[in-house]
C-alpha cells in the first residue's frame, strides 16, 4: 500500500513538471509571436503609407528591372571602399566630421533622400529636381525653376542644419547618393564656366585678379584690376601651388569630390556618373517611386566639356604640372574608377 502511494505521488510530481514545462513553452511561444508582430510593425511602419522606402528597394529590390541597378551600385560602392582603404588614409585623418563638412548634403524628408551636390556635375538640375521633390506641390517641372533660384541656400535644407542625433538618424536610414564626373573634364568645365564667360565677374574679381597677380609676368593694369582673362595654364599653376593649399580649402567648383562629399566617412548607397547621367538619375527617381510623374531634365550636349576638349586644354600644360594636378585629384580618379587620361604625360 505504501509503495502504491509513493508511486502515485511520484507520478503526480512528474505530471506537474510536464504541465509546468508545457505552460512555460506556451508562454514563450506567445511572447515570441508578440515580439515578431511588434517588429513586423516597425519594419512595415518605417515607410510612409505602408510602402517600402528607396533604401529598402535598392538593397532588396522587388522590381526586376532594379536588380541590375542594385548590382551596379554595389560594385561602385565596393570601388569607393577599396580605394579609401588603400589610398585614403590622408582623407581619414579627421575621424569626426563637423557640421561644416555636411553643407553639401541636401535632405529630402518626404522621400528619405540625401543628395551630396558636386558643382559641374549636373548639380543645378539635381537641385531643381530636389526642389520639386521637397516642394509638396509647389513645383512640378524642374525646368520651370530658374537656375539662380535653384542655388538659393534657403530653398533646400542641408544636413548641417540638424542636431547630431538627427544627422546620425538620417545618415543611417535615408538613401544617400552623389553624382561624379571624370575629374579633369569637370576641372576644365569649371574653368570654362568661371573664367571665360563675361557674366562671372565675381569669380574674375575674387580669383582671377589673384591668379593674374601671382602667375602673370608684365600683367596689364586692366588684367590686374578685373582678372577677366585668366589662361588655363595660369589656373593650373594656381591649383598646384602649395600657397593655394595654405590659403584654405579650394572653391567648391574645383574642389575634389572626396573633400566635398567625404565618401571615406559617409557610405553612399548610390554613385551616379555624369557619363550615364539620365539613366542613373532616373533610376534614383524610380527607387523613390516618382518616375511616372518626374523625369530628370535632359542636358545640352552641344555645350558640354568633352574628353577631346579637355585634352586640348592640357596640351599646353607641362609634364611636371600634369603630375602635380593628377596627384591633387588622384583619389577622385581611383574612388570612382576613372582611368588615367591617355593625353597625360606622367612618365
Amino acid at each position: 500500500m505504501k509503495q502504491t502511494l509513493a508511486e502515485l505521488m511520484r507520478m503526480s510530481r512528474i505530471c506537474r513538471m510536464v504541465f509546468a514545462t508545457c505552460l512555460g513553452s506556451f508562454i514563450l511561444v506567445i511572447f515570441y509571436f508578440q515580439i515578431m508582430r511588434r517588429n513586423s510593425f516597425v519594419v512595415d511602419g518605417c515607410c510612409r503609407k505602408g510602402s517600402r522606402n528607396a533604401l529598402q528597394e535598392l538593397y532588396n529590390p522587388t522590381q526586376p528591372e532594379l536588380s541590375g541597378v542594385a548590382m551596379l551600385h554595389q560594385a561602385r560602392r565596393d570601388q569607393v571602399v577599396d580605394s579609401c582603404r588603400l589610398y585614403g588614409a590622408s582623407s581619414r585623418k579627421r575621424r569626426v566630421l563637423t557640421p561644416g563638412d555636411l553643407k553639401h548634403l541636401v535632405v529630402d524628408e518626404d522621400h528619405e533622400l540625401i543628395y551630396c551636390y558636386v558643382p559641374k556635375v549636373a548639380c543645378t538640375n539635381w537641385k531643381r529636381v530636389m526642389m520639386v521633390l521637397t516642394g509638396r506641390g509647389k513645383y512640378s517641372d524642374p525646368m520651370e525653376i530658374p537656375s539662380n533660384e535653384a542655388h538659393v541656400p534657403s530653398n533646400l535644407k542641408t544636413l548641417n542644419q540638424y542636431s547630431i542625433a538627427e544627422i546620425n538618424h538620417r545618415l543611417k536610414n535615408y538613401l544617400k547618393f552623389l553624382f561624379v564626373r571624370e575629374p579633369f573634364e569637370r576641372l576644365v568645365s569649371a574653368y570654362r564656366n568661371k573664367f571665360t564667360l563675361k557674366y562671372n565677374s565675381s569669380f574674375h574679381k575674387r580669383f582671377g585678379t589673384r591668379i593674374v597677380r601671382r602667375y602673370r609676368k608684365n600683367a596689364t593694369q586692366d588684367a590686374l584690376l578685373n582678372g577677366a582673362d585668366v589662361k588655363f595654364k595660369e589656373f593650373v599653376e594656381y591649383l598646384v601651388d602649395p600657397a593655394t593649399q595654405r590659403d584654405g580649402p579650394l572653391n567648391e567648383h574645383w574642389q575634389t569630390v572626396y573633400q566635398l562629399c567625404h565618401p571615406c566617412h559617409i557610405r553612399y548607397d548610390m554613385v551616379g556618373k555624369y557619363e550615364t547621367l539620365e539613366e542613373d538619375a532616373n533610376n534614383v527617381l524610380r527607387l523613390v517611386g516618382v518616375s511616372d510623374s518626374l523625369r530628370f531634365p535632359s542636358y545640352a550636349k552641344s555645350t558640354r566639356t568633352t574628353d577631346a576638349m579637355t585634352a586640348q586644354f592640357f596640351s599646353n600644360i607641362s609634364t611636371q604640372q600634369q603630375i602635380q594636378l593628377y596627384q591633387l585629384y588622384k583619389l577622385d580618379f581611383l574612388m570612382f574608377n576613372y582611368s588615367i587620361p591617355s593625353y597625360l604625360q606622367l612618365d
